[in-house]
């Protein structure tokens, strides 16, 4: 037998066991205690079954226009993301911007909207200009564009350099290397990644009222607050089923352009 294969085994045990002695490790410094942690799930889940079901859809009605806000903010967030992400996505990229302080300039701005999560987003945005549904549109963008950016400058560095070398070749013009040889094999690319933070952003908007920053979160927060966790639950699972929803749409439209 290989050596290697033996070796296999082995090598798998010391993973989990590291992975295992750093969790250990993680819970004693956040004071954290797992028989404590072990033993409290089940109260936690008769607490849970028993206040929050069955669900209350007798005010379906008055929820609609909030989930439609929800509904509606991840897909205008994604297109004004896509448009701006692509601009910064391709200054980003080595294929189509040579010069490497202005990518490090446009790489420095997505990286900075990119590492500060939405929720800090909105809770910065609703300090300083209050609650709304436009303070939840503008943190879904600053992050959105921030993600896109990212995977579409890694897209486009991705292609094939032989393209812009054949083209270059024929004697094409920069805006026709740009279009046939970036664009056009890009595209594929950024529908796939553009339907990915579609989905994203309906999960994330579905809690930006946490912070008050309008959409379905509102209702969910304040009915939990007033402890009315049957209505709540109900909203939640209207939540659930349209992330489910997003899903299966995005998922169908990745399979016509393939």
């Amino acid at each position: 037998m290989p050596s290697s294969l033996t070796k296999t085994p082995k090598l798998l045990l010391g993973i989990v066991l590291a992975v295992l002695a750093f969790m250990v490790w993680g819970c004693y410094m956040l004071d954290i205690s797992l028989m404590e942690l072990i033993e409290s799930f089940p109260s936690f889940i008769g607490f849970f079954v028993t206040n929050f079901f069955p669900p209350d859809f007798s005010k379906l009605a008055e929820f609609i226009p909030s989930i439609l806000d929800t509904f509606f903010f991840a897909i205008v967030a994604t297109y004004i993301s896509a448009t701006f992400a692509t601009l910064f996505g391709l200054m980003m990229s080595e294929m189509v911007n040579p010069f490497k302080p202005l990518r490090l300039v446009f790489r420095g701005i997505a990286s900075f909207f990119r590492n500060i999560p939405v929720m800090i987003w909105a809770s910065l945005l609703v300090y300083a200009f209050g609650v709304g549904e436009l303070v939840g549109l503008i943190a879904l963008v600053l992050a959105t564009i921030g993600f896109l950016s990212r995977s579409y400058a890694d897209s486009v560095n991705e292609l094939d350099r032989n393209n812009l070398e054949a083209l270059k070749a024929t004697g094409a013009s920069p805006l026709q290397i740009l279009w046939h040889g970036t664009l056009v094999l890009f595209k594929p690319a950024c529908i796939n990644w553009t339907l990915y933070c579609f989905e994203l952003n309906v999960r994330s908007s579905s809690i930006l009222g946490m912070v008050g920053a309008g959409g379905v979160g509102v209702l969910i927060q304040t009915n939990i607050k007033l402890m009315r966790y049957h209505t709540a639950m109900g909203i939640i699972i209207i939540v659930i089923l349209m992330v489910l929803g997003s899903e299966v749409l995005t998922n169908k439209i990745r399979e016509r352009i393939r």
